[in-house]
């Protein structure tokens, strides 16, 4: 290929496809001369990159070829209308549907923590087993409330976000697995049976109960939501619906956890507040429990009347209805123009 007579040749329509892609208005007449200068320009592209060593001039073209195509396609502009969509609709109506599996989770997970409560603190002896005499003594003494006061509270707060939402980013992402869900569960269990057994046998469940409940019905709700949708991914490799193949009832779970994620991010922000500010705050118990209280509450009603409404309309669910996608296209292309007229 002789690079100077091909650039020569068609030069002047880059420079053209140039000039059309940085304008701000066309007219239709221009749209149709942008679409087709595209259209040439990427088949030049593919000749160059086969036939041309010269990188500088394959590089020039790929930029001008991929800001032809956003220019044509129109550039994505947030919108807060997805923002409500997916804060009304999309994450309610995703921990509508796996409710049975995060409620399974808190259940299973609540009796055992309950059972090591009650089994550590009726056999003092094995607190000892479990932390050691002097790290029991030094837990109950200063150690499980001075956690909450050890740092300042932006820093504990973030702390916390980083951490749990780890957490929940790991249940989620092995759920399909199983077992590495299970065991993360069974170690956040043993932690708080024992540590709540421990304190209880040496008489300070108040203590215990009052500095966990603000945050931690909250908090463990949201490790529960997480753990659920994990397994609900796994249940739909092992046992997909008869209308779906395996593959296609995994990316749909697999779709709807990605939504419940996003949603987990803004959970655990909110519980983070609440233990880094609320739980060590100097106010009654009772005052701190019922703040814990109420936003565990307002959450379960989103999650669960809020989600059943938006579960129950195609507009609500995380992936459109095949009419609603077809329109979605027809939408979008019968667009596309008008959004290069603008």
């Amino acid at each position: 290929m002789d690079l100077d007579a091909y650039v020569a040749a068609h030069g002047a329509e880059w420079r053209r496809l140039e000039q059309l892609t940085g304008r701000r208005r066309l007219d239709a007449a221009e749209v149709d001369e942008l679409v087709a200068l595209y259209q040439r320009a990427a088949t030049h592209l593919g000749a160059l990159r086969s036939r041309s060593p010269d990188p500088v001039l394959v590089n020039r073209l790929s930029h001008l070829v991929l800001a032809a195509r956003a220019r044509i396609i129109g550039r994505p502009r947030p919108s807060w209308a997805a923002v409500g969509r997916f804060l009304l609709a999309d994450l309610p109506a995703a921990l509508y549907r796996a409710w049975p599996w995060w409620c399974g989770v808190a259940t299973g997970f609540s009796a055992l923590s309950f059972f090591l409560m009650w089994f550590v603190a009726g056999h003092p002896d094995t607190a000892a087993v479990f932390v050691g005499e002097d790290a029991a003594k030094e837990l109950v003494d200063s150690g499980f409330a001075g956690y909450y006061t050890e740092f300042s509270a932006p820093t504990f707060a973030f702390h916390l976000w980083t951490h749990n939402a780890w957490l929940a980013a790991q249940c989620l992402a092995s759920g399909v697995l199983v077992v590495p869900v299970l065991w993360l569960l069974w170690q956040n269990a043993l932690n708080v049976g024992v540590v709540g057994g421990v304190m209880i046998s040496y008489g300070r469940a108040d203590v215990f109960f009052g500095l966990i409940t603000p945050h931690g019905l909250l908090e463990l709700t949201g490790i529960f939501v997480a753990a659920g949708v994990g397994l609900r991914t796994a249940w739909a490799w092992i046992a997909p619906p008869a209308q779906l193949s395996r593959g296609r009832a995994v990316a749909e779970a697999g779709r709807s956890a990605i939504v419940v994620a996003a949603g987990l991010v803004g959970l655990f922000a909110v519980s983070a507040l609440l233990e880094a500010f609320v739980t060590p705050a100097p106010v009654p118990v009772a005052v701190r429990v019922a703040v814990g209280a109420t936003v565990w509450l307002a959450f379960l009603a989103y999650a669960l009347l809020l989600g059943r409404r938006a579960a129950s309309t195609r507009a609500g669910s995380t992936g459109a209805a095949p009419a609603e996608a077809a329109a979605a296209r027809r939408e979008w292309s019968g667009g596309a123009e008008q959004r290069l007229l603008r």
